[in-house]
């Protein structure tokens, strides 16, 4: 069993590092060396502030950069994806933190990892790339006036005493209720950090806004002694040592209240970390492993957060900035991770002078980006039932909760689906009977020569539990009782169990009324399921035909036996 198990894990997982060092040489290692270089730095901000806004500690959002990145890079199925914190995460993780502590999250996280690895050695990374658009978009643009929502405090350096409440809604009635209390400074400090990220890359593309605007801010803030609050000041000194592995224990009834944040948790890493590798193959030409890429974002989220980490998976900002700077192989991945190590022991005690209030202006920025506002009304103009889930994903991810949100999402697309599977399959009465004076059969398959008392029926698409009563339908538009119906399949790809199930009622009712049934042109996927379920014993294998043509041929014998 261990050995089976074994040969498995190794057909699906190939890390990506193991290929591209192949050949590895020093031109390659020095442009992996500026891009990890340079997305350390644009990493940064982004880690801390993530941490933050997830409702931890800012050097939790640190450790997971350092770790996760590293481990993502090492063990993934990408060339260049840059692994790390994202603001996918913040909701989600936010609202553990809030309900079950910090311990809470790090068993949600492990239970995340082992769903990740789990769906990588199902081969489901090829699945989880076709999530329904219109949930993507929903929930990701969700995710963004959420995040907007949360910084609103700290951009404009409101002083209140009380938590600010988690229900939206009462979110921004208690904002309105506060707003005579804006801290100028702390809204200059805020609307600056948003002019530079955006205005800085028409000066220099490679040195990220976000680094410069953070820098001008907290030496503005230092120096100027501005009454606006900084890191320091809410949670006191950095640390810039890890934590020893830690394993919380928790109850068997937080772990089952814990699951459904977890799934949240694990596909929106599957999600986000396979889009970002699809937009860096789309970049660079290259190819990444789904599957490998699961598996190496699961085992990052086994470990990051026994020190402290907090849920990681591939960054589409970080992975394209280290596309655009030259990163080739892994390498920089773990590199931009060293970077963020050295930074958090060397420099992290200089972390705490930063301002709150440049963070939220960051963070407004990263849900601009996020929001995807373009494809959002670009939606508007597909059919209604894409409408439909966009909105009711959307409004859910703001309104109630994140994990809520998906799942109904999903279950509202599965429904749609369905509803237009059952629109496209059908079962349709072919011909009308007439006298074969000839004998001869047509080759035209439009124009089918049926003798007297054979119908014959054609189902079109899948043969599924949604197809169940259109045989019903077919057969009250037969006016005279036939002696043979011919079931058309040439046009299935598929039948499941309940398709087999009404299938084979259809044929014993049929039977009772001394009509022979006979099947013709399924698929080999089709007939072997036909044969497995003892469809074929059941009507005789002399009445499943390859094609119409012998179906018909099979017809006249079976009138003249019964003329006989």
């Amino acid at each position: 069993m261990s050995d089976q198990f074994f040969k498995r894990v190794t057909d699906v997982y190939h890390p990506k590092i193991f290929t591209t060092l192949k050949g590895y040489n020093t031109k390659t290692f020095f442009s992996d060396l500026i891009a990890g270089i340079i997305v350390g730095i644009v990493a940064l901000p982004l880690a801390i502030a993530f941490g933050i806004a997830s409702g931890v500690s800012p050097e939790k959002g640190l450790i997971t950069a350092v770790i996760a990145g590293f481990l993502i890079s090492a063990l993934g199925g990408s060339r260049v994806q840059i692994g790390g914190p994202t603001g996918a995460f913040i909701v989600i993780v936010y609202g553990i933190v809030e309900k079950f502590g910090v311990e809470g999250l790090i068993i949600a996280t492990l239970m995340a990892g082992v769903m990740l690895i789990t769906m990588g050695l199902l081969q489901l990374g090829t699945i989880i790339k076709f999530m329904p658009y219109p949930i993507v978009v929903g929930f990701t643009s969700g995710i963004a006036v959420v995040i907007f929502s949360s910084q609103v405090k700290d951009f404009f350096g409101l002083k209140v005493e009380q938590a600010v409440p988690a229900d939206f809604i009462e979110k921004w009635q208690y904002y309105f209720a506060h707003f005579s209390d804006v801290n100028l400074y702390a809204l200059a400090i805020g609307g600056t950090t948003i002019l530079i990220t955006f205005l800085w890359p028409y000066v220099n593309k490679r040195v990220p806004g976000t680094l410069i605007a953070l820098l001008v801010t907290t030496i503005a803030v230092t120096f100027m002694e501005l009454p606006v609050q900084t890191i320091g000041s809410r949670f006191g000194e950095i640390p810039s040592t890890f934590n020893l592995p830690f394993i919380p224990t928790v109850d068997y009834a937080t772990f089952r209240l814990l699951l459904a944040p977890a799934f949240t948790i694990a596909i929106l890493g599957a999600i986000e970390s396979l889009l970002s590798a699809m937009v860096a193959d789309g970049a660079t030409g290259g190819r990444h492993r789904s599957n490998t890429e699961l598996i190496g974002q699961g085992i990052a989220n086994l470990i990051t957060p026994l020190f402290g980490g907090i849920p990681a998976t591939g960054a589409i900002a970080r992975t394209m900035t280290n596309i655009r700077n030259g990163g080739k192989t892994p390498v920089a991945g773990i590199i931009h991770a060293i970077v963020l190590l050295l930074i958090l022991l060397f420099f992290g005690k200089w972390a705490k002078l930063i301002p709150m209030s440049c963070l939220a202006g960051i963070l407004i920025v990263v849900a601009y980006n996020m929001s995807e506002w373009r494809s959002f009304k670009g939606l508007f103009r597909n059919s209604k039932s894409d409408v439909t889930v966009l909105l009711v994903t959307f409004l859910l991810t703001v309104l109630i909760d994140l994990t809520v949100a998906i799942q109904f999402g999903l279950l509202l697309a599965v429904l749609m689906f369905l509803r237009r599977m059952i629109e496209t399959s059908g079962v349709e009465v072919i011909g009308l009977a007439v006298d074969d004076e000839t004998g001869g059969i047509a080759e035209d398959a439009d124009q089918l020569v049926i003798p007297k008392g054979v119908e014959i029926f054609e189902v079109s698409g899948p043969f599924f539990f949604g197809v169940a009563n259109k045989f019903e339908e077919a057969e009250k538009q037969v006016k005279s009782k036939p002696r043979v119906l011919i079931i058309r399949l040439r046009r299935v790809p598929f039948i499941d169990s309940t398709g087999i199930n009404n299938l084979r009622n259809f044929i014993l009712r049929n039977r009772r009324s001394g009509i022979k049934v006979i099947l013709s042109g399924p698929v080999k996927s089709v007939l072997d399921s036909l044969e497995k379920n003892g469809v074929v014993e059941m009507i005789g294998p002399e009445n499943v035909c390859a094609e119409i043509n012998a179906a018909l041929a099979r017809a006249r014998e079976v009138n003249q036996e019964s003329a006989g």
